[in-house]
């Protein structure tokens, strides 16, 4: 499985780091500026429930706080792990990302998530809902256009010991679980106090 032409046993075979392994799966959904010193990636999947918690509960919270005063990117990955409709709703995601609607998707299917929620056939509905060229939609969905994308950011979780969802890595360190707030909060607030103007850039 690849994404990108990236592989984890390439990543194993050149020692990358966490970070380095983080950024060879190459661009994806961004929120916030490149230039910011804190990045933040998380491995989700649209059927778990803690993954809609963070997502209603602290992702609004860092946004206000980090992502729109430029402190801090944050990424989204797929760690597709509940089943084929899980699969099914990470690749709707991507094929509405290139039609440059990633997030008003990726809301639209924390909202709607629960039983039988990502059929085919509701997610095609939930792009005709926000006004996504269907034909183009449709046709990325079914020839499962995208999947190797979703594969690949899967494996690559998994090889990073990524266990359950969600996971985040702040900077490359590890955060598993819907964390609250302050959690982040203490994290990047270390992170942004290391990366500082005079600052040295080791972790203590």
């Amino acid at each position: 499985m690849a994404a990108f032409g990236f592989s984890p046993v390439q990543a194993a075979s050149t020692a990358l780091s966490v970070e380095e392994t983080l950024a060879a799966l190459g661009e994806g959904p961004m929120l916030g500026k490149t230039s910011a010193p804190v990045t933040i990636v998380e491995f989700s999947d649209f059927q778990c429930s803690f993954c809609r918690k963070f997502w209603a509960e602290t992702l609004p919270k860092l946004k206000e706080t980090y992502i729109e005063k430029g402190q801090a990117r944050f990424l989204y990955r797929h760690f597709a792990i509940l089943g084929k409709l899980s699969v099914q709703a990470a690749q709707a995601s991507e094929c509405a990302a290139e039609q440059e609607k990633f997030w008003p998707y990726h809301d639209r299917l924390f909202s709607k998530q629960g039983a039988l929620a990502f059929t085919q056939a509701k997610l095609k509905g939930y792009a005709r809902e926000l006004k996504l060229a269907a034909q183009s939609f449709n046709q990325c969905l079914d020839a499962g256009k995208v999947a190797k994308k979703v594969e690949g950011e899967t494996a690559v979780a998994a090889f990073l010991g990524v266990r359950g969802t969600p996971t985040f890595f702040v900077n490359g360190r590890l955060l598993v679980g819907a964390q609250p707030f302050e959690a982040f909060q203490a994290v990047i607030g270390e992170e942004l106090k290391r990366r500082a103007p005079g600052k040295g850039s080791k972790r203590k």
